[in-house]
């Protein structure tokens, strides 16, 4: 058993075409954690994650803050409590339109590494 204070966890910039997002890969498969990853996302406001898809799911939970779930089908708003599935290949982006920054758990899987 691992247990540790995500803020022990260095704060990396979020990938390219991001703005103003950090994020903490919390589990990883080099933790011994064999399927899943977890990461948390801290988005500033007026930030936001690419506009992008991949052949694997997302697993995302809001834990604070507020924005817009972004796909082709549109935009929903979230915040904390919402829950968001992301298929595999489906575009995708988040958004910070709120005042706060927006925290969000992220899980995907090894396969993406």
């Amino acid at each position: 058993m691992k247990v540790f204070h995500y803020q022990n966890v260095e704060a990396k910039n979020g990938d390219e075409g991001a703005s103003k997002l950090k994020v903490r890969w919390l589990i990883t498969k080099e933790m011994g954690a064999p399927n899943f990853a977890m990461r948390l996302f801290e988005m500033e406001p007026k930030g936001h994650s690419p506009f992008h898809s991949h052949p694997w799911e997302h697993e995302v939970y809001i834990l604070e803050g507020e924005g817009l779930a972004v796909s082709e089908e549109g935009e929903k708003k979230i915040s904390a409590g919402t829950v968001i599935y992301i298929s595999p290949n489906e575009k995708h982006q988040l958004k910070n339109n709120g005042k706060k920054t927006l925290k969000f758990l992220c899980l995907v899987p090894h396969v993406q590494k």
